[in-house]
């Protein structure tokens, strides 16, 4: 070997030691970031992670609700629109007697309730402004063809409540009382609001 392929050789030499040191240190670093990271994220706490064989817990979700007169409580279905209120109760199969349907109106009106479609008895409340009872038609029956009852009251009406049959004699329900409200917007309208408004 001459002088200038050993000269080549020692270069060569010195540049694998280099490239050695050089993967040692960056991989041991690069080792320890990663064994840092592991180590990090098994450190975590892990309340916000369900077990693979638990369910989260369900979200607590507050549905408008009816406080009748007795204390009990009923969950409502809020009908709003004008097709909403027009459909209410059509075609439902069941109605537990923990649940019912809102029908609200924007204003006071003679509304009248149609049994066509209806395939379950129902208690129907009609209530005013302020959650007043004003008129109640117990266990009004279902239809499914034409001549149906119709049931008006015989003052205007701001609402309408429609329960399971038997909800008003079960809780006591009678012309005069109040119903509170929950989670419905803009209903009841307070007697102090109601008298600013008139």
């Amino acid at each position: 070997m001459t002088g200038t392929e050993n000269s080549m050789n020692d270069g060569k030499r010195i540049r694998l030691q280099n490239f050695q040191r050089f993967v040692t240190r960056t991989g041991a670093a690069c080792g320890l970031a990663v064994l840092s990271l592991v180590i990090g994220a098994c450190a975590q706490p892990t309340s916000h992670v369900a077990d693979a064989g638990t369910a989260p817990p369900p979200l607590e979700v507050a549905l408008p609700r009816a406080i009748l007169p007795d204390g009990a409580t009923v969950d409502l279905e809020l009908a709003t629109t004008p097709e909403e209120t027009t459909t209410g109760l059509m075609f439902r199969p069941s109605l537990p007697a923990d649940r019912g349907m809102l029908l609200l109106w924007s204003e006071e009106r003679y509304a009248t309730i149609w049994m066509m479609n209806v395939l379950i008895p129902l208690d129907i409340v009609y209530l005013d402004d302020t959650g007043k009872v004003i008129e109640v038609v117990i266990e009004a029956r279902p239809c499914a063809a034409e001549p149906c009852p119709r049931f008006t009251p015989d003052e205007p009406s701001r609402a309408v409540l429609e329960m399971a049959a038997g909800s008003i004699a079960a809780h006591g329900i009678t012309v005069g009382e109040s119903i509170k409200f929950e989670q419905v917007s803009g209903y009841p309208i307070s007697s102090e609001e109601l008298g600013i408004r008139n």
